[in-house]
C-alpha cells in the first residue's frame, strides 16, 4: 500500500535497496531450487528472482549481496527480504539471520495540484539546475541538493522524485519546490 505524506499526495512508487544475505552464492544451484528465478551468466551477473507475495524483484549476486526492488513502503521490503531468506535456507542455501538493509533509492510521486507554467519555472528555478526541452521530454527536470534528489515536474502539477532515501526526504523536497514556485508566483 503506497505511502500518503504532507498536501501533496505523496506516494513511494519504488524502493530499491541492498544487502549482504550470505558469505556467497552458487547461483546455478539458487536457479535449479527456485521458481521464478532466472540466471545467464552471459548477459547479467547476477540471477534474478521474481518473488509472488509481496510482489518484488530480487537480484542475487555470487558474492551473497542482493539488491531488492518493487516495493512501495518498508514492511514490504522488510516482508520481501524475509521471504527471500526462507526461500534460500529451504533449498540448502546458508544466509545471515538478520541482514540489514540499506535503502539505495526511492522513486515518489506527487501532485502540485495546480498546472504548472514549465518555460518560466525554467528561468526561475535557474538554467543551471534545470533541464527542459519540450521537443525531447515533456516534463522540466530539476536537480536540488537538499535533499540530493532529482525533481521530474510536469506542466499538469504531477510530479517524481527520485533519488531519495527516506520519504521524508521527498516530502522536504515537494515542499521546496512548491515553496520557491509559490513565492514566484507560479503557484497558488
Amino acid at each position: 500500500m503506497p505511502i500518503f505524506m504532507t498536501d501533496w499526495d505523496l506516494h513511494v512508487q519504488n524502493i530499491v535497496a541492498s544487502t549482504q544475505l550470505s558469505d556467497g552464492f552458487d547461483l546455478n544451484k539458487i536457479m535449479e531450487g527456485l521458481n521464478d528465478s532466472k540466471y545467464d551468466l552471459h548477459t547479467f551477473p547476477g540471477l534474478v528472482y521474481r518473488v509472488k507475495d509481496p510482489k518484488t524483484s530480487v537480484l542475487l549476486f555470487r558474492s551473497g549481496k542482493a539488491v531488492f526492488t518493487g516495493s512501495t513502503d518498508l514492511k514490504m521490503l522488510e516482508a520481501s527480504v524475509k521471504k527471500v531468506l526462507t526461500d534460500l535456507k529451504a533449498i540448502g542455501q546458508d544466509v545471515y539471520d538478520n541482514p540489514k538493509t540499506e535503502i539505495q533509492n526511492m522513486v515518489s510521486s506527487a501532485d502540485l495540484g495546480a498546472e504548472v507554467n514549465l518555460n518560466t519555472t525554467a528561468i526561475t528555478l535557474g538554467l543551471e539546475k534545470v533541464e527542459y526541452e519540450p521537443e525531447q521530454f515533456p516534463g522540466l527536470v530539476y536537480r536540488i541538493n537538499d535533499p540530493k534528489v532529482v525533481i521530474l515536474l510536469f506542466g499538469s502539477g504531477k510530479i517524481v522524485i527520485a533519488g531519495a532515501k527516506r520519504i521524508e526526504e521527498a516530502g522536504r523536497a515537494v515542499d521546496n519546490l512548491a515553496d520557491e514556485l509559490r513565492s514566484a508566483g507560479l503557484l497558488p
